[in-house]
């Protein structure tokens, strides 16, 4: 006789059903947002009550500390080793090819970095990134 009685959701249950569905998704959204390169700054700073955006967060933010900081370095190495020679010609192109070939595996990496990041967002994992997601556990806003 039991089986016969059937619990259907009452419009109540649903509606916060739904509404726990779009906050996840919202902040999924915002989560993935985390590791597109500057926009890290806005879940850092509007859903930093969020334990689950604010790690995403904090792992973006080192992600483009070290983007930021790559693209300085190659800045400098260009402008210290190529600017003497530039007057050489094709002389030049092995160093210009060497330089961009790391610079562009370095940007490969960070790539990765970023979809593997946005991979753990999507599944709803708190995973750290390889090689630098230790040191987002330095950060304390």
């Amino acid at each position: 006789m039991e089986q016969d009685i059937q619990k259907e959701p009452t419009e109540q249950q649903t509606e916060s059903q739904q509404g726990g569905e779009t906050k996840l998704d919202e902040n999924k959204i915002i989560g993935i947002l985390s590791y597109i390169s500057i926009l890290c700054l806005i879940p850092l700073f509007t859903k930093k009550d969020d334990s689950f955006v604010y790690f995403h967060a904090k792992q973006g933010l080192v992600l483009f500390g070290f983007e930021v900081i790559a693209f300085i370095v190659f800045r400098i190495i260009s402008a210290i080793f190529l600017r003497p020679y530039s007057y050489m010609g094709f002389a030049t192109l092995g160093i210009w090819g060497l330089i961009g070939l790391v610079s562009t595996l370095v940007n490969l990496g960070f790539a990765i970095l970023s979809i593997i990041g946005i991979v753990n967002v999507v599944g709803g994992k708190t995973k750290k990134l390889p090689l630098i997601g230790s040191l987002a556990d330095l950060i304390k806003f």
